[in-house]
């Protein structure tokens, strides 16, 4: 994945980025992190893995974070329109049940812009939060509004990070694959606890 992100970006330079940021918050995992800090890097005038910078850190930051609006709006759309049937229909599979749509729902009522706006500077959480704010029928103009405020610190502070650690590229870049690995694990482990702590709330609730 990183290979492919490098790559692309070094092909495609502006567009690569909006649409890879649209990709990682339409709730499909393209890390964000190695989106914009490459990005950022190929804006020093530096070469890059072996790729003359030749970016604009202003431009590449807008279009991150429109990139990230747009692929919220496309979660957020399917989960409004179908989120609710599909977790009605699967969710049993997952432990999910109909009064945790409605819980849901009473969450994002009250605090809605709280979860949106902190879940867009969050790894992970950022990727998902839309498609149950969609399930949860959430103001599309409330969400937009806080998922654009809470995506331009995260969007920018990686962009700049990135152009500030250009010249060590090839040494930050080493940890890249570490990292993802570490995030994937804590995942999964979070998955599998929720999972083992949801069977037993329902095997006592019978």
């Amino acid at each position: 994945m990183e290979h492919l992100i490098v790559s692309e970006i070094s092909r495609h330079g502006y567009l690569a980025i909006f649409l890879l940021m649209t990709l990682e918050s339409a709730c499909i995992p393209v890390p964000s992190e190695v989106v914009m800090l490459f990005g950022g890097a190929l804006t020093t005038g530096l070469t890059i893995a072996g790729v003359s910078s030749h970016l604009n850190i202003l431009v590449i930051g807008l279009l991150g974070v429109l990139g990230n609006l747009l692929g919220s709006l496309i979660a957020y759309w399917v989960g409004k329109t179908g989120g609710r049937v599909l977790v009605e229909k699967w969710g049993r599979y997952a432990l999910l049940r109909h009064k945790d749509l409605d819980k849901a729902e009473a969450f994002f009522a009250k605090f809605g812009e709280v979860a949106v706006l902190i879940g867009r500077i969050l790894p992970v959480v950022r990727t998902f939060i839309s498609f149950p704010a969609g399930i949860a029928e959430m103001p599309v103009a409330k969400f937009s509004l806080f998922t654009l405020i809470g995506s331009l610190p995260w969007v920018f502070a990686l962009a700049y990070t990135g152009r500030a650690v250009a010249g060590n590229w090839n040494n930050i870049s080493g940890y890249f694959t570490p990292i993802s690995i570490l995030f994937a694990l804590v995942i999964v482990g979070l998955i599998v606890w929720w999972y083992v702590r949801r069977r037993a709330e329902v095997t006592d609730s019978n």
